[in-house]
């Protein structure tokens, strides 16, 4: 039965269904340009929830309970959900509970919806594993594997330069157009997270193989495509713009082809290229701004790594430790 609030709420307008407020609330992400992964997920996320308590017979928000979604996360973390190759790990659990509160939200700002109920959910606690991080010397060999004179090998020399030189996402360097990179000032503009914006320096060697790639390479993979330029700073064998998949494929052939471990992987080295500022004495505040965090506390973790450096440093090198 409504409550008072629920009626003082709903009056004057039509009660919508979940499925109806779940249409309105992607439609204001594609509205705010979000990423078509980001879209992908929270579409994936929002139709599991809303088929789930459909299921359950709910129609409205206004149906909806706490307990429901506590029902909700409880089975994804107990069952294996439709979709889904096994039950759902803590950090997904994080995401989509992220999302419902986001979901809801949207309701209650727009006035279909007087209060979450997901507001008192408490959010699965995450256990703390610290990034893989390569030493200087694995760094300086898995760069020099991709020094080799072929095409893809030059291509690949400035791409693995640059992420370790800069710091860049996977997603940012792939994503990153010709007239982002200015080589005269040795900078690239990035477009990060929520579209943010930031311009970090590029090193000499990133640098040096960059001007390599761009005079011998990149023209090359352009006239393989027809001479059409997509744009994009790196390009694929065929001169299309190159894709998660294929930089994953060249990351792992540099790293069987090296001392690196076996799963290290593009992030690895943005992970390197933070954890080896601050060993060199890097502010934690200068850290965040070239990794484009929003919040300090993301950058913190690094602490943690170069801790972990100095203890085995220590380890090796006093005689009485």
């Amino acid at each position: 039965m409504a409550t008072e609030e629920t009626e003082r709420v709903t009056e004057g307008r039509e009660v919508l269904t979940l499925r109806e407020v779940k249409d309105e609330f992607l439609r204001s992400l594609r509205a705010a340009d979000y990423s078509s992964h980001t879209l992908r997920a929270y579409r994936s996320d929002v139709g599991q929830f809303v088929a789930f308590l459909e299921d359950m017979g709910r129609r409205r928000l206004t149906d909806v309970t706490p307990e429901d979604v506590r029902l909700f996360l409880g089975h994804l973390a107990d069952e294996r959900p439709v979709g889904e190759a096994r039950p759902c790990g803590r950090r997904s659990l994080l995401r989509k509970l992220s999302v419902i509160r986001r979901y809801f939200s949207f309701a209650v700002e727009g006035g279909t919806a007087p209060a979450s109920p997901a507001l008192g959910i408490r959010s699965p606690r995450l256990p703390k594993h610290l990034p893989r991080v390569l030493t200087q010397e694995q760094v300086a060999q898995l760069l020099s594997v991709g020094e080799d004179d072929s095409l893809l090998g030059r291509r690949d020399s400035a791409m693995f330069e640059l992420i370790y030189s800069s710091g860049l996402r996977s997603k940012e360097l792939l994503e990153a157009n010709l007239n982002d990179l200015d080589l005269e000032r040795c900078e690239i503009r990035v477009m990060g997270k929520a579209r943010k914006v930031r311009v970090v320096p590029v090193g000499a060697p990133a640098a040096a193989a960059l001007r390599r790639y761009l005079l011998e390479v990149r023209p090359q993979l352009v006239i393989r495509r027809s001479g059409t330029d997509c744009g994009r700073l790196f390009l694929s064998k065929n001169g299309l713009p190159l894709s998660a998949s294929d930089l994953r494929r060249r990351m792992r052939l540099a790293v069987l082809a090296s001392a690196a471990p076996a799963d290290a992987s593009p992030h690895t080295l943005r992970h390197s290229f933070a954890t080896h500022l601050l060993e060199g004495g890097a502010d934690l505040r200068s850290i965040q701004e070239l990794l484009g965090h929003s919040s300090l506390s993301t950058t913190q973790v690094y602490t943690h790594v170069s801790a972990t450096h100095l203890r085995e440093t220590y380890r090796k090198a006093h005689p009485r430790a």
